[in-house]
Order: C-alpha cells, then structure tokens, then sequence
C-alpha cells in the first residue's frame, strides 16, 4: 500500500464579489495517497512554491465565456506552481523531476487532466533559485517577453512607458526595454517601489501614481515628445491617461487590468478615438499562446541572470497558511515584486 499523509489545502468558500477577503478562502487538511491511481496517465507531486498572480482574481467569481474557467467554491484554487514528482503514469515525467506549471493550491497535488499535463514544462536549469520558475523563469518572465518584444515590436531609443512597474511582469520589461537601449519610465503605488524602480532595475524615470492629482500631466511631464510603447498592466483612468501621451505609430500591449478586477461595474475608457487619430495599435495577448517561445526565451534570460544584467526582485511567504493573505495582498499593493509562497523546500 502507497503511502497516506496528511494534506493541506486553500479551498474557495464562495464565490467573491468586490475586493477578496481572508473569510473567502479556508484552510482544510485532507489525506492523500502518495501514489498516481492505477491506469492513470497523471502525475503525483510534491509543491514547493505556489504563484500568486492578479489573473486569479477573476476565477474567484462565477465567469462567462473567459479564456479561464472559475474556481469551484469548495474546492481548492489552483495556480502556477514549481513541484516535484513523486509518483507518475506519464511517459514524460518520472519520479524526482521537478517542473512549473499548473497545480493546485495543497502541499500535494494530483495532476491528472490532459489540459493541466500539457501546461507543464520540465525544469533544466537548476543553478538558479527554485522560486524563479514561479516568476522571471516561469509565467511572467515569457509574459514580459512575448508582450514587449513580440507584441510591442521595440525599436532602439524608443520612449516606454510601464504601469505596476515593479511587480512580476513589469520589473522585468523596463529592464528588457533598458537592454535594448529605450528611455523607460515606470509608475507604482509607494516610495519604496518606486526607489526599487530607480536604484534596483534602473528604470530611467520613476513616480508614484497616487501622489499625482493628474496622470495626464504626470505623463506629459516624463514623457514631453509621447510614449512610444506602453505595458499595460492598470487599465482604467491609468489607460485614460496615456491614450492622451501616445505617439503616432504607438502600441499598447495589454497585459492586465488590475485597477478592474475587484470592480462589479468596471470604469469606462474615454479617449479611445486616440487609436484612429494616431493610428495606434493596442492588443491583448494570452501567454499560453507563446510557450513555443520558451527555450528561445531561457536562451536569453539564463546568461542575463549569471551575469547580473537583469536581476529580479522577490516578496516569499512562508507556508500554504500564509497563501490566502499572500494573494489578496496584491490587490492592495501590499507585495514588493514577484508574490511567491514557499510550501515547501526540495
């Protein structure tokens, strides 16, 4: 007989209406077999570091027709995640490999459905921190990449703009933008954010929004000549702002709106004719559309990373107790970088 042990987990209580609360989500303790069941092609792991991310907000309330579905009130939520393999029916996973991708939010996890099998991706590069393949390495690293250079198409020189600067994504497209030789301003919500923009990524402006009574002219005074490219990662009156300050020929690459996500009636967009006059091009994008990009992206990161050209800041909570806190600190800006809660060591 394989093994029973006890199992933690983060189970949704209900579905969430406006900001997300501690009582939304419960700790339970369940048992597992440290086994994959018989004929299954799944696989059994051991999580060690979960991924907090603002696109787990929407999955938490009753969803219609998104490209992701909603999280099951009584059940556990689930997210990217780095695990360990315990046990496995899969002819591409074996006993000991460690891998990131989807996983429930538990400290053992069985992966099982053909959807979630595909979303993983084996780990090579083990000389680097873990907790990276929740971050730079993982999810957010090729949503920086595919959003700024495949969506944005940069030039050198360009003037780039970044909203929630310093969080998982954005702290790493100012600092691509930098390799490549743009101006690069980014915005965030505290002083020590902002600080961390200057001093630590080296973005060439920095500002704290909710200092600025005016985001119109907060923009014209970093960027005087117009923004050539800007990351959205804000949406609403953020948005607004910079329709105003784009150049001809701009684009806007929507990542997220996370000013949105706790709204039951979203803000409205007011300047969008901006798009015709200047013959702006703002897309959205799925990352999961450009995984195929994956070994060309950890081509580039890895040395990036070994030789200290692009660094990466991480803010690691301690236990799955701490997952439900971790996550809807987010929504408040309370994380400095990449959210990640460590579950467990290897």
């Amino acid at each position: 007989m394989a093994e029973m042990v006890s199992n933690k987990q983060v189970i949704l209580n209900n579905y969430v209406s406006g900001f997300p609360k501690e009582p939304d989500m419960s700790i339970t303790t369940n048992t597992i077999q440290l086994k994959v069941p018989e004929d299954s092609t799944g696989i059994l792991v051991k999580n060690l570091y979960l991924s907090c991310d603002p696109y787990m907000r929407p999955r938490m309330q009753k969803l219609d027709g998104s490209y992701v579905e909603s999280f099951k009130p009584g059940s556990p939520i689930y997210g990217y995640g780095v695990a360990k393999v315990l046990d496995s029916g899969h002819p591409r996973f074996k006993k000991g490999d460690l891998i990131w991708g989807m996983t429930g939010w538990e400290e053992y996890a069985l992966i099982a459905t053909p959807q979630s099998l595909l979303s993983l991706f084996k780990i090579q590069h083990t000389d680097v921190p873990l907790s990276y393949y929740t971050g730079i390495l993982g999810m957010p690293g090729m949503t920086a990449y595919a959003g700024f250079y495949e969506v944005c198409s940069p030039k050198l020189g360009e003037y780039v703009y970044v909203s929630a600067a310093s969080g998982a994504v954005g702290q790493l497209v100012g600092q691509f933008a930098k390799l490549l030789g743009c101006y690069v301003v980014g915005s965030a919500g505290s002083k020590d954010k902002v600080d961390l923009l200057m001093n630590k990524f080296k973005f060439d402006e920095a500002f704290n929004y909710k200092e600025e009574e005016d985001l119109n002219a907060a923009l014209k005074r970093y960027f005087p000549e117009g923004i050539d490219i800007y990351f959205e990662n804000v949406g609403g009156k953020m948005l607004d702002a910079v329709l105003l300050n784009m150049r001809a020929r701009g684009r806007i690459a929507v990542c997220g709106m996370i000013s949105q996500y706790n709204l039951d009636k979203p803000e409205g967009v007011y300047n969008l004719t901006t798009l015709i006059s200047k013959g702006i091009r703002m897309e959205g994008f799925l990352v999961p559309d450009y995984y195929h990009l994956y070994p060309k992206y950890l081509e580039m990161i890895i040395p990036h990373i070994k030789e200290g050209k692009i660094v990466y800041v991480e803010d690691v909570a301690e236990g799955l107790e701490s997952a439900p806190s971790a996550l809807i600190g987010l929504f408040s800006g309370r994380n400095v970088g990449k959210q990640v809660v460590a579950v467990a060591r290897e």
